[in-house]
């Protein structure tokens, strides 16, 4: 009787062990992972170093911020749709992008197309070249 309540201790405590290690190995990952987009939101690089490519965007006043990061994702000055949505609430512009035609470089941070994009126009005009 009392080498079977030691073989079930033991497999009770090597199973024990085992999902610790497994708990301890998913929150390492999903750690990792979130630093990883956390570093991305604050600080994706361009996607082309400087000279770049300039590229010009239309946002009217009907697109949502979605509609907005996706035609920039498809026209290749951003990598990521999703998270440029997220990078534009986090920016702090009280307003958000603007409608309008804007200049949009490849060599440009999406940081930087946010504040071309979200910036007053003072002539009345949307048409920013940022080159």
């Amino acid at each position: 009787m009392k080498k079977k309540e030691a073989a079930g201790f033991a497999v009770y405590s090597v199973v024990k062990i085992v999902v610790i290690i497994l708990v301890v190995m998913v929150i390492y990952r999903l750690g990792s992972m979130a630093f990883s987009y956390g570093e991305r939101i604050f600080g994706e690089p361009p996607m082309e170093d400087a000279p770049g490519t300039d590229i010009v965007i239309t946002v009217s006043s009907e697109d949502s911020m979605k509609d907005i990061a996706e035609k920039m994702e498809s026209a290749g000055l951003i990598r990521d749709a999703g998270l440029f949505v997220l990078q534009e609430k986090l920016a702090g512009y009280k307003e958000g992008v603007k409608a309008g035609t804007y200049t949009l470089n490849t060599s440009m941070t999406p940081e930087e197309m946010i504040q071309t994009m979200a910036a007053s126009s003072d002539e009345g005009d949307a048409d920013n070249d940022n080159g």
